[in-house]
């Protein structure tokens, strides 16, 4: 049998490592990260969640989730769209969320589009790029899984040409895996299965 890079946790069982790097991430990869995720708020709150963590560690994101939930109205999209000048100021100077004016105002103007969307519209979008998971080999280590996909570059030019921003084919691959299009929990990982569904 070939090397795996799964670690075991407390319990014993066998996790991706990541996943056991911080008492934040214990939860999140065993009970969230790679599970299906469906309708327009939910995956635009992850699409915005992953832009945002362009340049950083997921962690630091991870940690700020409620506060950019109470920033962005709980990333409803009808809301978010309305938002002013005035609450970009107002986000600019919140210490619960990452004040990067680009990110904020890239957050703002995709609810601005998404808002114009017909309901449903942006989870099928996403979703009509899943992969065939029968077509993927699960990862054993962590150099088996990618960081970018065909997939996630047609996505990425996707959402572009729709007038979404600050989506490139990193953060639309790691909303991918975020979100359950692909299962990148490796092989051995206790999360796999429930991932799978």
């Amino acid at each position: 049998m070939s090397t795996s890079d799964a670690v075991a946790g407390p319990d014993g069982g066998l996790r991706c490592p990541w996943g056991l790097s911080t008492e934040d991430y214990v939860a999140y990869h065993d009970d969230e990260w790679g599970r299906p995720v469906h309708g327009d708020d939910a995956l635009y709150e992850r699409l915005c969640l992953e832009a945002f963590q362009s340049g950083l560690s997921w962690i630091t994101i991870l940690r700020r989730r409620e506060g950019f939930r109470t920033a962005f109205a709980d990333f409803e999209i009808a809301s978010v769209a309305k938002f002013t000048d005035a609450d970009s100021e107002r986000l600019l100077a919140d210490p619960g969320i990452i004040r990067n004016r680009a990110k904020i105002e890239a957050t703002l103007a995709n609810a601005r589009v998404l808002a114009d969307w017909s309901d449903g519209e942006l989870d099928s979008l996403i979703w009509s790029f899943a992969p065939d998971a029968a077509s993927r080999k699960a990862p054993r280590t962590l150099s088996d899984v990618p960081a970018i996909t065909d997939e996630s570059t047609a996505l990425s030019k996707a959402l572009k040409k729709r007038g979404i921003r600050f989506v490139g084919p990193t953060t639309a691959y790691a909303l991918m895996q975020a979100c359950g299009l692909v299962n990148d929990h490796l092989a051995d990982c206790v999360a796999r299965e429930a991932a799978a569904g």
